[in-house]
């Protein structure tokens, strides 16, 4: 079986015209790691395990060839008979032509999302004063510091936007050179455990919360202990502002190969991020271009600004975030074991739901029983790299959209109902990602009278693939440990799989919740999903789907 690449998109169709069923069927084979002799012509491919990201990128890529299909579309009825229709039967657009090339040396603009981590970092903004940022430790033993430092500078070569800088003026510039000092080296050999043990947590409290000088160009960093017995930490921190999931993995990897030997890592990408943001730009038109992708998004969201909420979820608050000066995020998780995660999936595709819509829905369910109001926006970032080139996929940077979900618990509602609602209203949304989502939160202050409207809690979930290449665990020690933290954010709930199984972790500003609250909500969320699961061969599991969630809140 080959491994599925959420990242690349096959682009071997020459025309729509003839495009074939066979050429459809490779294609969804291909981004699902599976035969296409496996995939009949009206199976359902999300019971095949095709989700939303993946179909993304077969819009995306589809598009780039010449047609008209949306994202929402491949949703509406994904099977590779209807997708050929769809592909052949509908209009075609005339190729996109990319952008004007761009100096890659030269300063180029932010995208929204970097934008709003840029700004909301700043110390005068409420819960500003830190940097979006991830910090990962890895356990091994033997990783030799010298290798490791060399490694770290063939990774920083190859890669553009990990030699990032961040200018006042609201632009970025990629650097010839990273200004990284080289391997900070913390040798606790000869400590006992217990003092060993001590100085790791310093390590840790002093790198997991580090704000970068982004000015400078300090967007990353790798760091090493060495403990008794051969034993080896490895430090790993990166600003959000130059990379999204899917590049972590890719950096991760790079890492690990170039530690092994360096000759095995691919030459830098001819193609880079400034290049790509060129493209994108020329590909989604301007808003006033009729029928152009932007022009498209923007009338759709500004329709949908009426009904929508203002605000995220109400929780229960023993702080206002503007009164907390330094907020600090901390981790609270949870891993569904292979078998439960097996069997929420495989009712979920029962019902022709994506797994990660089904995490989605159980969530929103204990946000709203906890939360004072029933109607709230959830902020859900979508890794939206789109096919531009045949190198994108190898390109480290954040590609990282947002997309608001308003969820509704007014009225009680099947759980099974209520997740089909929030999976078709994020296809939908997803399709009108364009228009950004800091666009349409000054849309709803417009037309809420100028009132705050914001989305501080997040869902983030990455399923397509292992997050933790096995490589880095073999080169470099296993994953043991992570935090990350996101400015003006308040709580983010991300989703990982490992080999124990599917990670669900809570990053929390504690200081802002009364003690215990998140816990008692992650403890609710987690008795949710367990009675989805059901016990194994349990008759009445579908139970659990065909009613109301039954969930534990203090909130109402």
């Amino acid at each position: 079986m080959q491994k599925p690449n959420v990242n690349t998109v096959p682009m071997n169709c020459v025309s729509m015209d003839g495009l074939s069923m066979d050429d459809v069927r490779r294609a969804a084979a291909e981004v699902l790691g599976v035969e296409a002799g496996s995939i009949p012509d009206s199976a359902n491919l999300i019971g095949h395990g095709m989700d939303s990201i993946r179909m993304m990128r077969l819009a995306g890529g589809w598009r780039r060839e010449g047609a008209s299909v949306t994202f929402r579309q491949l949703a509406q009825e994904p099977t590779v008979e209807a997708w050929h229709a769809l592909l052949t039967a509908g209009r075609t657009l005339p190729q996109t032509a990319g952008g004007r090339p761009v100096d890659a040396g030269a300063p180029f603009a932010l995208t929204p999302v970097q934008r709003a981590y840029w700004i909301g970092r700043r110390a005068e903004m409420t819960l500003g004063g830190v940097g979006c940022h991830a910090y990962l430790e890895f356990d091994g033993s033997g990783v030799e510091p010298v290798r490791l430092e060399a490694a770290v500078r063939h990774v920083l070569a190859r890669h553009g936007m990990l030699r990032a800088r961040f200018l006042d003026d609201g632009r970025q510039q990629i650097l010839a050179r990273s200004p990284w000092a080289g391997l900070t080296v913390h040798d606790f050999a000869s400590a006992g455990p217990d003092k060993a043990a001590v100085h790791l947590g310093e390590v840790r409290s002093r790198l997991s919360h580090r704000v970068f000088d982004v000015a400078a160009g300090e967007v990353v960093d790798v760091q090493l202990s060495l403990l008794p017995d051969g034993r080896t930490r490895i430090h790993f921190g990166i600003d959000l502002l130059v990379a999204d999931v899917a590049s972590i993995e890719l950096v991760l990897a790079d890492l690990a190969a170039a530690y092994r030997d360096p000759a095995r890592l691919a030459p830098p990408p001819a193609y880079g991020f400034p290049q790509y943001l060129e493209d994108h730009r020329a590909w989604s038109g301007s808003a006033g271009a009729p029928g152009s992708p932007l022009a498209v998004a923007r009338e759709f969201w500004r329709e949908r600004v009426p009904g929508m909420p203002v605000a995220g979820p109400s929780l229960p608050l023993a702080a206002a975030p503007e009164d907390i000066e330094e907020p600090v995020f901390a981790r609270r998780s949870f891993t569904l074991a292979p078998p439960v995660w097996e069997r929420i999936t495989a009712r979920a595709r029962e019902f022709g739901l994506t797994p990660a819509m089904v995490l989605a829905t159980a969530y929103a369910e204990v946000l709203g029983a906890w939360g004072e109001n029933d109607h709230f926006l959830l902020n859900v970032p979508l890794f939206d790299r789109q096919p531009l080139d045949a190198e994108v996929g190898a390109l480290v940077a954040d590609f990282t959209n947002l997309v608001l979900l308003s969820v509704d618990v007014r009225r009680p509602a099947p759980f099974a109902e209520r997740a089909l609602g929030l999976q078709v209203q994020l296809q939908e949304n997803a399709t009108h990602a364009q228009y950004s989502t800091l666009s349409v939160l000054q849309d709803l202050r417009r037309a809420n009278g100028g009132a705050r409207a914001g989305a501080p809690v997040v869902f983030a979930c990455n399923l397509g693939s292992a997050f933790v290449p096995p490589e880095v665990r073999e080169e470099l020690g296993e994953w043991s440990w992570m935090i990350s933290q996101t400015p003006q954010v308040w709580l983010d709930h991300q989703v990982y799989r490992t080999d124990a199984g599917v990670v669900l972790a809570w990053d929390a500003v504690d200081a802002l919740f009364p003690e215990g609250l998140m816990d008692a909500m992650l403890r609710s969320y987690e008795e949710l999903l367990l009675g989805l699961a059901g016990p194994e061969g349990a008759p009445d599991r579908a139970d659990a789907w065909s009613r109301p969630a039954a969930v534990d809140g203090a909130g109402r």
